[in-house]
């Protein structure tokens, strides 16, 4: 049976909608339940990704009564991209975010909210639960483990060298050379295919986590197995818009989001949490979440037996720990599974 899916391009189900928070515009989906909202819950994506990347856990989440809330990060998709330089890369912190965060659910008139991400925003949601307690109620993340705000800088080349050589693609996805290679849309389209599964006729692919983005592969690539071609489609307009400058400049954030919870003074996730390890992860592997509960107040724990795209590639098995969860922890008023 087909799990069901937002139609990023027309579904009634779903509005889009625009918003200045802090000075910039953001994109953002909207979705409303039919009977009483009991809730409000934003879903943040990661890199590279959009909105639509959550297409199957919207319709799941108004099904249950949630107001749906889904951003697109800052130099993403329909969000504004500003450029760095000039501008500060702090526009692309973890406060950043939360902050502009904040302000959408100001506008929208909600006085508290649930979190969920994936990748990147995996980090920002845990990241906006220390600087906005009284905002966030409960946060899940999806494949992005919890770690703690650290006293001592570690750069990413030190990452790179010591527990996490797999994160050596950021440092290439850091560096200028991503955002200037890839640049008309079919670039764009076979960059999209290959980082969401594409191969070529020998099995070539584009992305190495100990490398980066492997361009002698791009014209090789098949069609993604994890998007129908207009859901490809929607994501090639989507990032032509502002090229990948924007989306790139997430790895470039590491020194900025250290200086700025210096400030924080604070390592413990008090809401509660849910984490769903895809245990296919190459890069954010089960090992980087062991021990992670103990910087957790209230800790509940799924997984699913999937890639890094286990939203897209096993949604009915994370549909149904999201909605455990919510059902038992959130609405029934419990701290645990």
């Amino acid at each position: 049976m087909a799990i069901d899916r937002i139609d990023m391009f027309s579904d009634p189900r779903v509005e889009h909608k625009t918003a200045n928070l802090n000075g910039h515009t953001y994109h953002y989906v909207l979705g409303e339940p039919k009977e009483a909202v009991k809730g409000t819950i934003f879903l943040i994506h990661g890199w590279p990704d959009c909105a639509a990347g959550w297409r199957y856990q919207i319709p799941a989440l108004i099904e249950l009564g949630f107001r749906v809330v889904v951003p697109d990060l800052m130099g993403f998709a329909g969000t504004d991209a500003p450029k760095v330089p000039p501008n500060s890369i702090s526009l692309y912190s973890h406060k950043r975010a939360a902050d502009d965060f904040e302000e959408l659910a100001r506008q929208l008139g909600v006085s508290n909210i649930i979190l969920g991400g994936h990748d990147w925003g995996g980090s920002v949601v845990w990241r906006m639960a220390l600087w906005k307690p009284d905002l966030v109620t409960h946060v899940f993340s999806v494949c992005t483990p919890y770690t703690p705000p650290q006293k001592d800088y570690v750069s990413l080349e030190d990452l790179v060298k010591g527990p996490l050589p797999q994160f050596a693609y950021q440092l290439h996805l850091a560096s200028p050379e991503v955002e200037g290679r890839i640049q008309s849309k079919e670039d764009i389209r076979q960059f999209l295919k290959g980082m969401f599964g594409g191969r070529g006729p020998n099995g070539e692919l584009v992305f190495e986590a100990e490398k980066g983005i492997l361009f002698d592969s791009l014209p090789k690539l098949g069609d993604t197995p994890l998007m129908t071609p207009k859901e490809l489609d929607y994501y090639v307009e989507q990032y032509s818009r502002n090229g990948l400058h924007g989306t790139m400049n997430w790895y470039r954030t590491r020194k900025v989001n250290w200086e700025e919870e210096l400030q924080l003074n604070k390592t413990t996730i008090d809401q509660p949490s849910l984490f769903i390890q895809a245990t296919r992860d190459l890069v954010l592997k089960p090992e980087m979440a062991r021990g992670m509960q103990k910087y957790m107040t209230h800790f509940s724990y799924g997984e699913v037996e999937a890639t890094h795209w286990a939203l897209v590639q096993k949604p009915q098995e994370v549909n149904a720990i999201i909605t455990q969860w919510l059902n038992e922890v959130v609405l029934g008023g419990r701290s645990k599974l």
